[in-house]
């Protein structure tokens, strides 16, 4: 997390640990949820990592910036903009006309994770982490800013994670579409000095929304033949 390395540490077993009981619970009731599942792990994963960014930053030690800051990204450029849509195409129903739009944003967010995340791995003077504000901040380097302003980048990226649930065929889904926009909104208008670190840590919690869903089979009620 953005406030210090045991913060992140905290966060990252909380979330780890409600992301693989709630994984269980999605394998033995319906396979289909078991992507949207993953994601609090994933979350709690990338928290994690930033610990060891924060370790890195308050030790003087580059190298543990260095690979805490490219697992931190991993997850934030390349993981999400593939995953959310994946998740959202797995869950909808095989008839349902928006699954081939769904299966094509998910393709699209490779290709985009790719180009956003490689040149860091190839270079890794690219991989530029501040303090700022007693945050840790990624905001100066993105490759993609040679190619296209950063308003642009940032545009392709929350269309890629937030338009997927917004159209899924489950109302609910589409309720945690609302909660990805309300951690946008939050994020623009009060982190921006960190708002990549801010934004992956909001998120991280807003994926509990999902525990909720898989708990409580909110599926069942528009889609029983598939979740009943």
């Amino acid at each position: 997390m953005c406030l210090s390395a045991q913060v992140s540490f905290a966060a990252s077993v909380f979330l780890v640990g409600g992301g693989a009981a709630i994984s269980i619970v999605a394998f033995q009731r319906n396979k289909r949820y078991l992507p949207l599942a993953l994601m609090p792990l994933f979350a709690g994963l990338q928290q994690f990592t930033e610990g060891f960014v924060w370790v890195g930053m308050n030790g003087n030690d580059p190298l543990a910036v260095l690979w805490g800051a490219m697992g931190f990204i991993f997850f934030t450029w390349f993981m999400w903009p593939i995953w959310v849509p994946f998740s959202v195409y797995v869950l909808e129903p095989d008839d349902s006309p928006r699954k081939r739009l769904f299966r094509l944003m998910a393709l699209i967010g490779l290709a985009f994770g790719l180009l956003l995340y490689i040149p860091h791995g190839l270079n890794s003077d690219m991989v530029v982490v501040e303090i700022n504000n007693q945050s840790l901040a990624y905001e100066k380097s993105m490759w993609l800013d040679f190619m296209m302003p950063r308003w642009l980048t940032n545009t392709i990226y929350v269309t890629l994670i937030t338009l997927p649930p917004a159209l899924s065929h489950y109302k609910h889904v589409r309720h945690f579409a609302l909660t990805l926009v309300a951690v946008i909104v939050v994020d623009i208008a009060f982190l921006q000095y960190a708002y990549i670190s801010f934004f992956c840590l909001l998120a991280g919690l807003a994926t509990l929304h999902l525990v909720y869903i898989i708990l409580t089979n909110k599926c069942a009620r528009e889609c029983p033949e598939l979740f009943a």
